[in-house]
């Protein structure tokens, strides 16, 4: 089952910044961003609508430029908020991308920024409009729909095969306790969890045949960076 690193594993770095992608990509195959756009209209890589949880400032992203945000330091690093693009080219090509749109009015050019970028990404979303702008811009685009915190097996189930989902984000619970990864796999389906948050989760996880989850650290797979430069180790 594959691990995949949540905001670039924000239990271990700055989340979302560039930092936090480029050493994740070091100990686990594939990295999860958040994006949204800023005030000057580039799409950036970051989770809340504002800025205060992370940075000593407390606007919405939607009023900063990229100027801004680039000098803003995320949870006291000396690391900014990277554009979409950059965040991309720090990613190595070995390493796969998981890119979550956080707001509608961006699938388009979210899907033009990578296919600029030569990468071949999935795209997700709690937001099943943002998800059909994808769709609209790039027939061919990976989606996946992102849901849990309301909607129940039954709804996400439809809405992923109305956009024709190649792959199902289900909270772990539902994985766990319903037979919502077989039913995704009876449709063609992958199925990602996401709110993985314990060795035992990953495991419950595995378990039930999930095909993989994102997570704040490596370490929820056993894996560990055994040198500086981030050779991984699995038990």
């Amino acid at each position: 089952m594959e691990l995949i690193a949540h905001r670039g594993c924000a239990d271990e770095y700055p989340e979302n910044t560039l930092h936090a992608l480029e050493r994740a990509s070091r100990r686990l195959p594939a990295v999860e961003l958040d994006v949204r756009r800023c005030g000057s209209g580039e799409l950036v890589v970051f989770h809340d609508e504002t800025v205060e949880r992370v940075t000593a400032r407390t606007e919405a992203v939607a009023d900063l430029d990229c100027t801004d945000l680039r000098e803003l330091a995320v949870l006291d690093s000396e690391e900014g908020v990277p554009l979409l693009s950059e965040a991309l080219a720090a990613v190595p090509p070995s390493v796969s991308v998981q890119v979550e749109l956080k707001e509608t009015g961006i699938g388009a050019d979210a899907a033009t920024v990578v296919a600029q970028s030569g990468r071949e990404v999935r795209f997700t979303s709690f937001v099943p409009e943002a998800l059909a702008e994808v769709r609209d811009a790039d027939p061919d685009a990976s989606l996946g729909y992102l849901f849990g915190e309301g909607p129940g097996v039954e709804s996400g189930l439809d809405t992923a095969r109305e956009l024709d989902c190649d792959s199902l984000h289900p909270h772990a619970d539902l994985c766990i306790g319903t037979d919502v990864v077989d039913r995704a796999h009876a449709d063609g389906m992958d199925v990602i969890a996401w709110g993985a948050d314990s060795r035992s989760v990953f495991e419950a996880l595995r378990a039930a045949g999930a095909d993989g989850a994102t997570a704040d650290s490596w370490t929820l797979a056993g894996v560990e960076a055994d040198a500086e430069d981030g050779t991984a180790v699995a038990d």
